[in-house]
């Protein structure tokens, strides 16, 4: 989204914060409208701060934050605009769903009609229509996910606050969550989302930052914090080296990579450029090709091995550079050296498009 010609919509400015053991220390960073941020960490990094501070719900011992070009450092919350999710729902037990999410206009001047026909439009986008008069205690965990969703939405907030959204979700749910998110932002929802998974920052965000202990250490594109992390940390926490530049080729299961190397990719609905992901440990290797199921089978040279906390970490030149992570084990049975040409396998469900 990011127009470089737009003034941000949202703006924090050297936001500090102290506590006894912890302090947020001089945050800084701007988003344009439409922005999907993805504010990335460790548990104790200080994100969920970030979110109650612009949310209101803390006020900063020094610094601003802007919105839509006006100061709202002292806002109250209710005037702010902001509207922010918490991991737990804080669904109200004693209320259906509908009442739930019609606690939100309370402040709002709109007659009776008008509140219900924003609860329904609401309900209808995030598929909750036909909970509207269901208890909170006989709902799934991604269904109150989305009710408390709704009771956010409804007060049509600039800015989407999201924290951990999807952590206490199953596979199938996360998923479908992931996808609801993606069509508020294409609507044009601003939202910030608060995790420690990289793979939910690379799926949904156009903008990425990584904090570690109160401090924001690097912030822009996925691909550019991934793949030039400007500090030590940042390169360990997001441990992400496979990661591409990609197109997709037609309508078929391949994609190009950095405009050299075709790779087959899984069924997917996603065209054009993008992304893709393949983790080093689904990456095997051999000395001579081999029968294999891998679709994606390419002759390198190995360029370095390196001992890590996890295995033994090869790189490769297959046209690009590839990390494939396998066992000690693994390497004395090959006898692996640097400068040796070697096999590459991995699957086509092991490429992650984006």
């Amino acid at each position: 989204m990011n127009n470089i010609d737009a003034p941000p919509l949202l703006s924090m400015v050297d936001v500090c914060k102290r506590y006894s053991s912890f302090r947020l220390q001089n945050v800084s960073f701007s988003l344009s409208k439409g922005d999907y941020f993805i504010l990335l960490g460790s548990s104790g990094a200080g994100k969920s701060l970030v979110l109650e501070t612009i949310a209101g719900l803390v006020h900063p011992d020094s610094g601003s934050i802007f919105l839509n070009g006006k100061e709202i450092t002292g806002e109250r919350i209710h005037r702010r605009k902001i509207g922010i999710v918490f991991q737990d729902h804080a669904v109200f037990p004693h209320m259906h769903v509908n009442e739930n999410i019609a606690y939100s206009l309370q402040r709002h001047p709109l007659h009776h009609q008008e509140k219900r026909a924003i609860i329904e439009e609401t309900a209808n986008l995030l598929g909750i229509e036909k909970l509207l008069h269901r208890r909170p205690s006989t709902l799934s965990g991604g269904e109150l996910q989305r009710v408390a969703l709704a009771r956010t939405l409804v007060q049509k907030p600039d800015v989407l606050l999201l924290d951990e959204p999807l952590a206490s979700l199953d596979t199938r749910l996360k998923n479908d969550l992931r996808n609801l998110l993606r069509i508020l932002n294409r609507k044009g929802q601003t939202i910030i989302h608060v995790t420690h998974d990289y793979e939910e920052a690379i799926s949904l965000g156009n903008q990425v930052a990584v904090m570690h202990q109160g401090e924001l250490l690097q912030y822009g594109p996925p691909f550019e914090v991934f793949t030039h992390p400007k500090s030590e940390f940042v390169a360990h926490f997001t441990g992400v080296k496979n990661f591409y530049k990609a197109a997709r080729l037609g309508n078929i299961n391949e994609v190009v990579v950095n405009g050299t190397l075709r790779m087959k990719i899984s069924e997917t609905d996603q065209q054009g450029e993008g992304f893709i992901l393949v983790r080093s440990e689904d990456i095997f290797l051999s000395r001579n090709p081999v029968d294999t199921s891998a679709i994606n089978n390419y002759e390198g040279v190995i360029i370095e091995i390196v001992p890590t906390s996890s295995g033994i970490e090869i790189q490769l030149d297959i046209g690009i550079a590839v990390y494939a992570l396998i066992t000690r084990e693994s390497l004395e049975h090959l006898e692996l050296q640097r400068g040796q040409k070697c096999h590459v396998h991995f699957k086509a469900s092991a490429v992650k498009f984006i």
